[in-house]
């Protein structure tokens, strides 16, 4: 099947149907062209959430939603579009409480490494993110609280991000 025999295939499959839905939590993603480009493909609707300006494509698909700068407002945001757009809905995020937030209303959620959340899953993130935290807490040292950080965005992850959300949207859209 030739990529123009899949984006005809999606446009039939989503036309009697609420449109498909990206939520982005866009500080810190480094995917953002990509979904970009398979929300196309799907002509799915994508907001991308961030509490500073930043640029999107034009097209009447893709919004950029800038909230403000207090504390947990693009997470409370895109939980509740999220509501609003489940269950034909995709998050995009690395925050694991927004996850399960998210996970909660009903949408799927992947991580921008293309790390999938779910119900059986989601448990286990909060769990190692709180020891990770206390870890991090009790270090001493030049690194101090802070760890060092992930490690660096590779193209394996970009590659495995793709396929997540392929994945994904190819699911809601049946």
């Amino acid at each position: 099947m030739t990529s123009r025999d899949r984006d005809a295939r999606a446009r039939r499959v989503n036309a009697d149907r609420p449109p498909l839905t990206i939520l982005v939590d866009a500080d810190a993603c480094p995917v953002k062209e990509e979904i970009y480009r398979v929300a196309e493909r799907y002509r799915a609707h994508v907001a991308v959430v961030s509490n500073a300006p930043f640029r999107v494509p034009q097209s009447p698909r893709i919004r950029r939603v800038v909230v403000s700068d207090a504390f947990d407002a693009a997470d409370d945001w895109i939980a509740e579009e999220a509501v609003r757009a489940a269950p034909r809905c995709v998050v995009v995020t690395a925050d694991i409480l927004l996850a399960e937030r998210c996970l909660k209303a009903g949408a799927r959620v992947i991580a921008h490494n293309g790390r999938p959340f779910d119900s059986a899953s989601i448990g286990g993130a909060i769990a190692t993110r709180a020891i990770m935290a206390d870890l991090r807490a009790g270090m001493d040292g030049p690194l101090g609280a802070s760890g060092g950080g992930p490690p660096p965005f590779a193209r394996a992850d970009r590659s495995r991000f793709l396929q997540a959300l392929d994945r994904e949207l190819v699911a809601l859209s049946k």
